[in-house]
């Protein structure tokens, strides 16, 4: 049953929040909404090997569409292929969850990263579409009457970047500072709900076992010990990085590397260093700001890495 409506519309190059009106939910479908470039692939991986209980890779897009995404496959087209998914249901999102419909029967799994360390992923992401999906994201831009522009061309020397991500970008658009902290306070105020689960970038990696099994008991899915060290083993960044070709074949095409600039390094801390002390403190003042402690506490530390 639908318990809370979207409140708001999100559009820009990437999302489109109206096609949801398409979707017709399925008791325990699975929804995976998250920032750009904080997890979401590895999330999408976790609760796919979980759901099929197989370490078999399967291409990622296909098991797991991105119901909001405008520009891979139309929602004529995705919609009747969710319906006609003979599995359990495992959606993307990027949108906020004040723009996304609540259906108790389902379950939310929400990822986030610390603000530096997207920052670092989305620089790399911004600057490696392929000359022919830049065209696709202008042509797209120019036909909406929100959006009204061409896509934006990002600076590409990192500290530039960073200014104009932690700065100038639109509050809606998900790679930027702007949409991270939109789409934070948004699922932080659905945190009490029983069918979401807030899940952190950093405590997958401090302990992938513990949090994969964290999000197994949420979904209700209990899987054999024999075979559990080969799903967390096919969830490892080194394992996906191997088996990218297979997981992430429509990608190709779109990144100037293919699946090889999509899946890039998967490692933290990546803005020391490269960032100066000014620019990481306007960052944390833009956290503190922003968002109330708490949520700021979590963002940046996770939650077994939670000063709190």
């Amino acid at each position: 049953m639908l318990v809370r409506a979207p409140t708001r519309e999100v559009r820009d190059w990437f999302c489109d929040s109206r096609q949801w009106d398409r979707y017709h939910p399925r008791a325990d479908d699975i929804v995976i909404a998250t920032a750009a470039r904080v997890g979401t692939t590895w999330t999408q991986q976790i609760v796919s090997l979980l759901v099929f209980q197989s370490a078999e890779p399967r291409d990622i897009m296909a098991v797991s569409p991105w119901i909001d995404c405008r520009f891979m496959m139309p929602i004529e087209a995705m919609a009747p292929m969710v319906a006609a998914q003979p599995h359990r249901s495992i959606l993307k999102s990027h949108l906020p969850a004040d723009a996304l419909p609540i259906y108790d029967e389902m379950r939310y799994i929400h990822v986030a990263r610390g603000g530096l360390d997207a920052c670092m992923s989305q620089f790399n992401f911004m600057n490696g579409f392929s000359r022919d999906q830049l065209a696709a994201f202008d042509a797209l831009g120019l036909a909406d009457d929100v959006i009204g522009r061409s896509f934006p061309r990002t600076p590409t020397a990192v500290r530039e970047f960073f200014r104009w991500w932690v700065d100038e970008a639109g509050e809606d658009f998900c790679m930027s500072a702007n949409g991270i902290f939109s789409l934070e306070r948004s699922f932080w105020a659905e945190r009490e709900r029983p069918n979401v689960l807030l899940v952190h970038y950093n405590d997958l990696k401090a302990d992938l076992s513990g949090e994969m099994g964290r999000i197994a008991d949420f979904l209700g899915i209990e899987t054999p010990a024999a075979l559990w060290p080969k799903l967390v083993e096919a969830a490892t960044f080194e394992t996906m990085k191997k088996n990218g070709a297979a997981l992430l074949a429509q990608v190709e095409g779109r990144f100037k590397d293919g699946h090889k600039t999509f899946l890039h390094q998967g490692t933290n801390n990546r803005w020391q260093g490269v960032l100066t002390d000014e620019d990481v403190a306007l960052y944390r003042h833009r956290v503190a700001s922003e968002l109330p402690a708490d949520l700021g506490e979590w963002l940046e530390h996770g939650r077994l890495g939670s000063r709190a």
